[in-house]
């Protein structure tokens, strides 16, 4: 009985072993697995970029001034800030409009102000 051979999904390498065996060795699954997922992960990967730099921004505004600290929407744009991804938002019950990043956020004032607070000091 003629045996076929099978050859590993990732380097084309020969198998040898079981017969569901589908990669040589853990190295060459992990590298088919992240191509795979290369092109799903790019855009998370994007998004979070984004996230971790409005954080860090928001973090060094909070640091230079009094906590909480109020800060135009103008001079947030100049400082790289972008208000379409933020990981929360809402309306406080006294009515203020905040958005949330991590652990740090922005609360709407009037005249496009904000006040830059801790998340935990917004009232949900």
């Amino acid at each position: 009985m003629p045996t076929e051979n099978r050859y590993c999904q990732c380097c084309a390498q020969v198998l040898y072993g079981r017969l569901d065996k589908k990669f040589c060795d853990d190295g060459c699954r992990n590298n088919y697995n992240n191509q795979q997922n290369s092109v799903q992960n790019k855009e998370i990967r994007i998004i979070n970029r984004v996230l971790k730099r409005n954080r860090a921004i928001l973090l060094k505004l909070l640091e230079l001034g009094n906590k909480p600290t109020k800060i135009d929407r103008e001079f947030l744009l100049l400082e790289g800030f972008n208000f379409r991804y933020m990981t929360q938002q809402g309306i406080s019950p006294d009515g203020q409009t905040y958005q949330i990043c991590y652990d740090v956020g922005l609360i709407s004032k009037q005249n496009m102000e904000y006040l830059i607070v801790l998340a935990k000091d917004v009232a949900y």
